[in-house]
């Protein structure tokens, strides 16, 4: 914790200043906001201010560059909000996801790292499929991070994305149309009735659905107070959506199509359960890069 009256980014430049210096105050002050990534937050944050990538800004803190007192000040708004923990994305106003840069901000799920790997899944299920336009369908598509990877990254296919949230639906759609992914469609709609027309002729479902329980309260502050709630809980146990996401894959999947569900580490058994006893074969899950269990697998 900062020690009262300690100087920090705000108070100790109002004049132009080096850009390392700048930046090494931006980093103390994450840091001291009890941010774990505050040297790439930093940098990140002051490139978004600078019009510069990360490693334009460490070319330029070790060339020795000076920026004026206009920028020092937009550096020390934004460093402000993110030290008050606001998500990064939600200052840039952009998230990567695998080869894309969405665009994000409130009302719209911020689309995690941990998600760029549950997408192979489907993206390795359509690349297999002997038929020449496999079909993919994104239940709950939230920044459509999921439905575009899939589109742009195996073009021959034909992926279509569901979302109900009055408020995520506007980044979902402004994320389709600067993709310009013609091979994805967008529909306003409620996962359980999504995509009536498509009933037994999709390759792979996958879905990362809201999945923590009513009652649990997340950790990190970025989550808890800005993720919006429709999109993180899941009813009493946290399977509310996963039930509906079954029910709709087994409606929209031919025999032998793929389901990929996302989910916490500690729903596996729960969902290999539910997905049994809804009449799924081959069901696996599977870690993620930290060995936590974190994607469902099940074949129609």
């Amino acid at each position: 914790m900062r020690r009262p009256g300690s100087p920090t980014l705000a108070t100790r430049h109002s004049v132009s200043a080096s850009l390392a210096d700048i930046r090494r105050q931006a980093v103390a002050d994450l840091a001291a906001a009890g941010i774990p990534s505050a040297e790439v937050d930093a940098e990140l944050l002051i490139g978004h201010v600078l019009g510069l990538s990360r490693g334009q800004v460490q070319a330029k803190v070790v060339m020795g560059v000076d920026i004026d007192e206009q920028n020092v000040a937009a550096i020390t708004t934004t460093v402000s909000r993110r030290a008050a923990r606001e998500p990064l994305q939600h200052i840039t106003g952009r998230a990567p996801f695998r080869s894309l840069e969405l665009a994000v901000g409130p009302g719209v799920f911020v689309p995690r790292p941990e998600t760029e790997l549950v997408v192979q899944y489907a993206i390795d299920a359509l690349n297999a499929s002997a038929v020449p336009s496999p079909v993919g369908v994104d239940l709950g598509s939230g920044s459509g991070a999921i439905a575009l990877a899939m589109a742009t990254e195996v073009p021959r296919a034909r992926i279509f994305a569901a979302e109900n949230s009055p408020e995520a639906f506007p980044w979902t759609r402004r994320n389709f149309d600067e993709s310009g992914a013609t091979n994805a469609v967008l529909e306003f709609v409620d996962l359980a009735h999504a995509f009536p027309d498509l009933d037994g002729t999709v390759d792979v479902v996958i879905s990362n659905p809201p999945y923590i329980p009513a009652a649990a309260v997340p950790r990190d502050p970025e989550v808890r107070l800005f993720d919006p709630p429709h999109a993180l809980y899941g009813g009493e146990d946290g399977l509310d959506a996963v039930h509906a996401v079954s029910k709709t894959g087994l409606r929209l999947l031919h025999a032998g199509g793929v389901l990929v569900i996302e989910h916490g580490e500690e729903q596996a058994a729960a969902i290999g359960g539910l997905l049994r006893a809804d009449g799924w074969s081959a069901i696996s899950t599977h870690p993620d890069l930290l060995g936590r269990d974190r994607a469902t697998t099940a074949l129609r």
